[in-house]
Formats: C-alpha cells, sequence, structure tokens
C-alpha cells in the first residue's frame, strides 16, 4: 500500500505546470524579451480571428465560439504548459470529429464532449504517457493527417461555391455524392469571393512582405462581397448566416461583442430551444467522441512542441502540456469554447515572428478579445466563401502532398502500405480507428522486417573436429524469429551426411532473447538426437540474464555455455578425450 502511495506521489511531483513560464523566467527575462512577445501575439493574433471563426463554422457552431476557445484555451494552456511556444485554440485537424457532434448532439453534448476530453487528457498527463506519442510511426501521423485534409477540404465546398444543400450526410462517400448532386445550384457571387480569397492567400507570399496573408485575404474577399451585393448579387455572410439571442431577449445577427459567459454546458438548450436530459447513456455516447479529441490533441500538441523543440533547440515537458491542454479544454466549455490543442502553423509563425516565451500567446488571446469586443460588427461582412477558402488552405497544408510523395520515393512498401491504410481509414470511417490499425499494421510489418534479419551462418571447425556443426546466430532471437531458425537448424544437424556429435552456437551477434526463444531453444534441445550435444558461447548481456531466469527449464540445463569459441572447442576435444578412453 506504502508502494503504491509513492509511485501515485512521484506521478504527481513529475506532472507540473507553469513549467514553460519558469523556464523563460529562469532565462532572464527582459524588457527586449516582452517587446519581442508582443509584436509575435500581435502577429499570430491575426491570423487566430479569421482562422478560429472559420474553424467553429466548420464545426457546425457560431463563429463566437472559435474565438471563445482562442481566448480562454490560448491563455490557461499557455500559462500551465510545457511548451513555451505553443499557440493553443481551435485547429481544422478536429473539425472531421467535432462537426458529427454537433450534428447529433448540438452545442451542448460538443462542449460536454469537450469536457470529458479535458479530464482524458489530464489522467493522460498523470499516467506520463507524454512521452508514448512519439513512438506514432511518421506513416501513421502523415496518413491520419492527410486523410483529415482531405475531409476538411471536402466540407469547405458547399460554403466556398455557395451550394443550396440543406444538411450533409455523415459518411463521406454520401458527403461526396450531396456535394456532386449539389453542384447546378452553385452560387456564382460566392464561388468568385472564394476564389479570390484563395488566390490571394497563394501568392501573398510573393510580396515578401511580414505581414500574414490571412487577415489580407480575407479583407479582399470581404470587399469584393460588398461590391457585389451592392450590384444585387447575394453573398451569405457571418451576419446573414448567424444569430444571437441578446440578454433581454432580442435578436442580434453575427456575433455577440461582449464577454463570454459563465454557462454550464449541460444547459445551454438545443436549435429547438429544449434542454436536453443529460444522463449516463448519453454521456456514455459522447464517450468515443470525447476519447478521440484527446488522443488527436495530445498528438498534435505535442507534435508541434517537438517541430518547435527542433526550431528553437529547446526542451519541452511532454506531461506538463497534456495537463495543460486537459485544463484549457475542462475550462473552456463552461465560457463557450470548443475543443482545443496546439496549432503547429499559428506556432511556427509565433516562433516566425520572434517570441520568447508564452506571454506571446497571452497577447495573441488578448488581440482576438479585442477584435470580438470592438469589432463585431465589421466580422459580420466576413463572406463565408472566404472562411472556406482558408480552411481549403490548411487542409492542403494538412493533407501534406509534398511530403507523402518525398516518403513514396524514399520509403519501402510497408511504410507506404501504413500510409495509404491510414489516409484511406481516416476519410472513410475514424480518425481512432485509423491511427490503431495503422500503429497495429506498422508493429507487425516492424516485427516481421526484425525477424528477416534474424539469420544462421556456418562456420568452419578446426580440423581436429570433424564431429562438430558450428553456427553463428545474428540478430534478435525473438518470438517471431526463433522458431524458424531453430526449425532450420534442427534440418541442417538431422539431415547430413555425416554424424554430428556436437552442436555449437556463437550468440555474440544476438542482441535480444525473449521467452519465445527460450521456448524455441528448448524445443531445440528436446528434438535433438540422443547422443548430440548443444554448446553456446559469446552471449551477451540480455540473453544470458534471460537464460538464467530460466535456469528452471529442463532443457536448458543440458545446454553447455561457455565465455568464447576456443574455450568451446577444448571443451568438445576434453569431452572427445574422454569418451574415446572410454571405448579403450
Amino acid at each position: 500500500m506504502l508502494k503504491k502511495w509513492f509511485i501515485t506521489k512521484n506521478a504527481f511531483l513529475t506532472v507540473k505546470p507553469f513549467s514553460a513560464l519558469k523556464d523563460s523566467f529562469h532565462h532572464q527575462y527582459t524588457k527586449q524579451h516582452l517587446i519581442k512577445d508582443i509584436i509575435a501575439g500581435l502577429t499570430v493574433g491575426v491570423i487566430a480571428i479569421p482562422l478560429s471563426m472559420a474553424l467553429a463554422i466548420a464545426s457546425g457552431v457560431p463563429p463566437q465560439h472559435g474565438l471563445y476557445t482562442a481566448i480562454v484555451a490560448g491563455i490557461i494552456i499557455a500559462l500551465a504548459g510545457g511548451s513555451r511556444f505553443n499557440i493553443s485554440g481551435p485547429t481544422a485537424a478536429f473539425v472531421v470529429i467535432l462537426y458529427p457532434v454537433t450534428q447529433q448532439f448540438g452545442l451542448s453534448g460538443l462542449l460536454i464532449a469537450t469536457l470529458l476530453s479535458g479530464i482524458i487528457l489530464v489522467i493522460m498527463a498523470f499516467l506520463r504517457l507524454g512521452r508514448l506519442i512519439e513512438y506514432i510511426p511518421l506513416p501513421v501521423t502523415l496518413g491520419f493527417t492527410s486523410g483529415i485534409g482531405i475531409t476538411i477540404g471536402t466540407l469547405q465546398i458547399k460554403d466556398f461555391f455557395g451550394l443550396n444543400i440543406t444538411k450533409m450526410p455523415e459518411h463521406y462517400l454520401d458527403k461526396l455524392h450531396t456535394l456532386i448532386i449539389a453542384m447546378p445550384t452553385i452560387n456564382w457571387a460566392d464561388a468568385a469571393v472564394g476564389i479570390v480569397t484563395l488566390l490571394v492567400l497563394i501568392n501573398w507570399h510573393k510580396l515578401r512582405l511580414s505581414i500574414p496573408g490571412h487577415l489580407p485575404a480575407v479583407i479582399i474577399g470581404t470587399l469584393l462581397s460588398l461590391g457585389l451585393i451592392s450590384c444585387g448579387f447575394h453573398v451569405s455572410s457571418i451576419g446573414s448566416a448567424f444569430t444571437f439571442t441578446l440578454a433581454d431577449g432580442s435578436i442580434g445577427h453575427s456575433i455577440p461583442n461582449v464577454l463570454p459567459e459563465i454557462t454550464l454546458p449541460w444547459n445551454i438548450p438545443n436549435a429547438q430551444g429544449e434542454v436536453v436530459n443529460w444522463n449516463f447513456d448519453s454521456i456514455q455516447a459522447l464517450l468515443p467522441a470525447a476519447f478521440s479529441m484527446a488522443v488527436l490533441g495530445a498528438i498534435e500538441s505535442l507534435l508541434c512542441a517537438v517541430i518547435l523543440d527542433h526550431m528553437t533547440d529547446t526542451k519541452h515537458h511532454s506531461n506538463n502540456e497534456l495537463l495543460a491542454q486537459g485544463l484549457g479544454n475542462i475550462v473552456s466549455p463552461f465560457l463557450g469554447g470548443i475543443t482545443a490543442t496546439a496549432a503547429i502553423a499559428r506556432s511556427a509563425a509565433n516562433v516566425k515572428a520572434g517570441a520568447q516565451s508564452p506571454i506571446a500567446s497571452v497577447v495573441h488571446a488578448i488581440l482576438v478579445l479585442l477584435a470580438l469586443l470592438l469589432f463585431a460588427d465589421i466580422l459580420s461582412y466576413l463572406p463565408l466563401s472566404s472562411m472556406a477558402a482558408l480552411l481549403l488552405m490548411v487542409a492542403w497544408n494538412m493533407a501534406n502532398v509534398p511530403q507523402i510523395i518525398s516518403l513514396i520515393r524514399r520509403s519501402g512498401r510497408n511504410e507506404i502500405a501504413v500510409l495509404l491504410t491510414c489516409l484511406i481509414l481516416t476519410v472513410l470511417f475514424d480518425m481512432v480507428i485509423a491511427i490503431t490499425v495503422g500503429v497495429l499494421l506498422a508493429s507487425l510489418l516492424f516485427i516481421r522486417t526484425i525477424a528477416e534479419m534474424t539469420k544462421s551462418f556456418e562456420v568452419v571447425p578446426p580440423e581436429d573436429l570433424d564431429d562438430v556443426l558450428v553456427y553463428k546466430i545474428s540478430g534478435p532471437l525473438f518470438f517471431a524469429a526463433a522458431d524458424n531458425l531453430f526449425a532450420d537448424l534442427h534440418e541442417k544437424t538431422v539431415h547430413t551426411d555425416y554424424t554430428i556429435r556436437h552442436i555449437v552456437l556463437r550468440c555474440d551477434s544476438v542482441t535480444v532473447l525473449d521467452a519465445g526463444g527460450i521456448h524455441a531453444l528448448s524445443r531445440f534441445v528436446q528434438h535433438m538426437l540422443p547422443h548430440q550435444e548443444l554448446y553456446m558461447c559469446n552471449m551477451q548481456f540480455q540473453p544470458l540474464r534471460m537464460i538464467v531466469k530460466s535456469n528452471s527449464v529442463p532443457e536448458i540445463k543440458r545446454i553447455h555455455f561457455s565465455k568464447n569459441l576456443q574455450i568451446t572447442y577444448n571443451k568438445i576435444r576434453t569431452l572427445e578425450a574422454g569418451y574415446k578412453s572410454s571405448l579403450e
């Protein structure tokens, strides 16, 4: 009982919130650092304002909830986290999970699922699972992120072209079918605004300006939208598509220019004005989605932290970052925020803009808050097709087409099979299914590859030992390789043209021996001929330790162990001399 208490206490001690903030101030945080953080925060805030609204819309909720997420999660996760440079908020990766939850359970269900995912992330932090994320193979990560990019891009086609679709189906193939059927309803004004916004986004970098292209592209798209509306065309905007209810009961358009209010997620009414009766069964129905959110949030936030470590030559604290992500997703739903995690693109922009500490993320959140309070009326003019264009650009970046081509060129069939499997499963089914199957497939293919590396090579014995067969074993002797290797050795030692009395296995290249290897070795000894003796020499530490642990196995006790090959030969000569003298 006392041992369990110490283990639990140790787990809590190793997860320390505010570690990134403490690291930043430990390195003499100066006025110059603060100025750099303010500049970086303002730069990222400009990117976050339109993206946060676009991601909320793509998730099936009003745009202000994206802003609430960037504000609340952006501050809490940054201050409590384990990475100095992560910018947290709504991200495109979550859209494929959040949109179905919103369609089925409404805003209330989405916020409760976010709360549950935060609790799961906190549990993952205290179980110290942060480092395990690093063991997910690159083809798996690349496959499911590319699949998410394809799915997000597909979801934006409706608003980008202004298609007349009442409700999108649940499954991907049905979505494609619905989009194709709805193509004749294209609104050319919406399409023109979306295309212009997308062209500005694609070509903005050619101007070599320090200002990110997100806000200029949206401004140009908005100006074009206003011009088309003045000419009598209809262009869908945030103001025309979304409404909200004020405290006095009046209906407003666009987004409310007030601070987010503290509300209980389970008391939020659905679209019909009814409060859902949340019970154990409905919570249980949300758990798979909440688990998906937690897993994806952990992967994306830690992957982002690793990328930023390479960019800045720093080191993040993985479990502390998981704890902060959990805390952010627990608090955010009570202020109307949806699921949040570290955003790789915004975090990279944060570093490139000169960020020095988590203060930059706080500044970014304050700018989003000011935009909500001061410019809500202006934000109502943003066209939905421009928002879709932003997400199409994000989807293209997530699809990682150049990186996929590079991986296909330099990798083998196993990696390509894992990548395509994860991509297809993510698009057609679910991200968790894709990751689970991808990791399992990658593991099995890796085991097969390692098993194929285990070989045996015949070694010529001294001339005076004519009844000795010597083999050098190279590679790990584990469950997947040992059975085949010892079966092959058995065929070579039994079916020979001459009598084999001594079998020598040189094991200096055997790095691993597991229980499966011990079992295969004992079966090999069982099937040896009565007059045959087995010798093993040049054992490394791990296999030798495994042999010692298995000393109770009768077959293992029959094996002769030696330090090296020469000692083994001398032992065989001594036995042969004794055998010949007994015959005389």
